[in-house]
């Protein structure tokens, strides 16, 4: 299973970091140990292999006597082809698999055949080759490339277990009306790869209404978590649970999307919102993870991606965001700002408007007095480099009085917060100042997450009767 990097990959970048021997997707196992590909002979060691395709050799650090020794067989276990077979033509209705194990696949282990748009395309135009997948109850895991590429609308994936896998864990592509829920993804992008921009789950290529609920992404250092990438439009992102992923919550080059009631804990960036609009962020407990809305100049001219960009709001259309009821908190080795709003230093003379339309009742906790960077960088702004810092929400409203009037800053604060921050239970405590500072949810928002609309709701992801 030899194989090249995509032709968007650039080698000059980064084939010091990724040798091209790591994508090609043979996997070998010496009882049931992975083992890490390398690229001579005179490298392996008892955990790693090489394999010499020329001559059809495979070559192991460990005698095999009493082992098992395993390599990929088959580059996938199941594909729902849209192809004529038998004399028969597809019906368009997806697959139901519940409590099947795939495991050890060169590649992936499903394909849902369908359409992919290369190009500006409306939801009746892609999604619709098969409807209706549904997968319960399964394990994926081992394999080289991703657990699975799945197209179609209407499709529900729920109680599965992904892991171990070389780039993505789930991939969905060009699909409406998707239901990803109580899934754990886990230990993505083993292999490293860098240029790849993996994610545990990628959401890819002008999906509507993906939502993903309830799901525990974690343990991905090398990955991102999950990723909604080109196109993508009203997603819904609720009560999942994200750590250890650097960009916890991806929304890029899209439009429209729900993050709320999430737990990002030491992700570095927990929130990432890039050249989008119209994202409602509310009421998320965010713990060394911080939140980073940006715009740059990138359009559908001359982009090394082709029409990407095309698919998402222009570059004076990504606005709109909203940052409510939000718990930032920072403890003495998270060394990078709660709230960073970007925009390249081009845009200054033809974007001075402000990313968010909305900015308050948020509460930002920080275990240090003094720290080297702000506490919120704030672009665009009239300051001689573009942008601003604040080290209070106060500084902040006194410099934009329309945000932040209930907003609260707790610096080198070590007082009463979480029910029991080591055993991750970070249900407020009654005692924390900061829990006095309640807002209403928008109502759609209230009825996604089950809590009442009514109610008067402290920051962060646990709702207090």
């Amino acid at each position: 299973f030899a194989m090249s990097p995509q032709d968007w990959w650039r080698r000059e970048r980064e084939a010091m970091r990724t040798p091209l021997y790591k994508f090609n997707n043979d996997m070998v196992f010496v009882d049931g140990r992975m083992l890490e590909a390398k690229g001579w002979a005179g490298e392996i060691d008892r955990d790693s292999y090489w394999i010499d395709y020329e001559k059809g050799y495979i070559y192991i650090g460990v005698d095999p006597t009493d082992r098992l020794i395993e390599i990929t067989a088959f580059d996938n276990a199941l594909t729902r082809t849209l192809a004529d077979v038998h004399g028969k033509t597809s019906d368009g209705k997806g697959v139901t698999v519940r409590g099947v194990t795939f495991t050890q696949y060169a590649y992936r282990a499903i394909e849902i055949e369908g359409h992919n748009p290369e190009g500006v395309s409306p939801e009746s135009d892609h999604g619709k080759d098969v409807i209706g997948s549904t997968f319960e109850h399964c394990t994926i895991s081992h394999c080289s490339r991703v657990a699975g590429y799945f197209r179609g609308d209407q499709m529900t994936i729920r109680h599965c277990l992904i892991n171990d896998t070389g780039t993505e864990g789930l991939y969905i592509l060009s699909s409406n009306d998707v239901l990803l829920e109580k899934n754990i993804i886990t230990r993505t992008n083993v292999e490293q790869i860098t240029g790849y921009y993996a994610t545990a789950v990628k959401i890819f290529n002008q999906c509507y209404r993906v939502t993903c609920r309830d799901n525990l992404v974690i343990d991905n250092p090398d990955s991102s978590g999950i990723w909604y990438d080109v196109g993508n439009v009203d997603g819904v992102f609720i009560n999942n649970w994200v750590e250890g992923t650097d960009n916890g919550f991806f929304f890029e080059i899209s439009q429209g999307a729900i993050c709320a009631g999430n737990v990002f804990v030491n992700c570095g960036t927990g929130i990432r919102i890039l050249n989008s609009r119209d994202v409602q962020i509310h009421h998320n407990t965010m713990l060394n993870s911080r939140a980073q809305i940006g715009r740059t100049a990138r359009s559908a001219v001359g982009d090394h991606f082709g029409w990407h960009p095309a698919t998402g709001p222009d570059v004076d259309e990504r606005d709109g965001h909203r940052f409510t009821g939000n718990l930032l908190v920072a403890d003495e080795w998270f060394n990078h700002p709660l709230l960073q709003l970007d925009q390249v230093p081009g845009l200054r003379d033809r974007l001075m408007s402000p990313q968010v339309a909305a900015l308050d009742h948020n509460v930002y906790v920080r275990r240090v007095y003094e720290s080297s960077v702000p506490m919120i960088m704030w672009s665009p702004s009239t300051d001689e480099s573009g942008r601003a810092g604040f080290d209070s929400t106060k500084q902040l409203h006194d410099r934009f009085p329309e945000f932040a009037s209930s907003s609260k800053t707790y610096l080198n604060y070590h007082g009463p917060l979480f029910q029991g921050e080591k055993l991750s239970r970070f249900t407020l405590l009654a005692d924390f100042p900061g829990a006095q500072q309640t807002a209403k949810l928008p109502a759609g928002v209230a009825e996604l997450l089950n809590w009442p609309a009514s109610a008067e709701v402290p920051p962060g992801a646990f709702h207090m009767d």
